[in-house]
């Protein structure tokens, strides 16, 4: 039931509406590097695979809470390849950003600054005092908001009725 586009994603009309800077930055498969921070349950790695999707990029996720400065490494490693022999790009999505250390941060930068790769870390903890200033200079921060009732009421209608969910065959 994820998402496939911008447009099926609940909530977060604040950061997905007409002319708003990601969906400019979507839309125009622009190199970017975002921050997405917010509650848990807010969509952070949703709106981080939409991306992937709608922007045909290769999708390649790590997890802060067990990797370290050597899987990074690994995962931009391979980017650059698919980037070099198919012109394919990767999202890196980094989820709990802000666990990670500043030598693991600082191993970011390369990829960020030399767009080898879409950097998009989602954080629960204010970036400001949890990402290293070098990171956040060259990034998107993007704040993401608890969903309201009615977005709650509009997932569940339609895990109920589409194809995907219970409407399906």
């Amino acid at each position: 039931m994820r998402p496939r586009s911008l447009d099926e994603v609940i909530g977060q009309r604040h950061l997905l509406g007409p002319g708003t800077p990601l969906r400019r930055l979507v839309e125009s498969e622009a190199p970017m590097s975002l921050f997405l921070w917010g509650p848990p349950g807010t969509g952070k790695t949703t709106l981080a695979y939409v991306v992937s999707n709608v922007t045909k990029r290769r999708f390649v996720e790590i997890s802060a809470v067990s990797a370290g400065v050597k899987d990074v490494r690994a995962a931009i490693d391979a980017a650059r390849r698919e980037l070099g022999m198919s012109g394919r790009q990767t999202v890196l999505f980094v989820d709990e950003v802000h666990r990670f250390n500043k030598a693991q941060q600082d191993a970011l930068l390369p990829a960020v600054e030399n767009r080898w790769v879409t950097f998009i870390g989602a954080t629960t903890e204010n970036p400001f005092f949890s990402v290293i200033s070098p990171l956040l200079s060259r990034s998107l921060l993007l704040t993401l908001e608890s969903l309201g009732d009615d977005d709650v009421r509009a997932v569940l209608e339609r895990a109920v009725s589409d194809e995907r969910g219970r409407g399906g065959p």
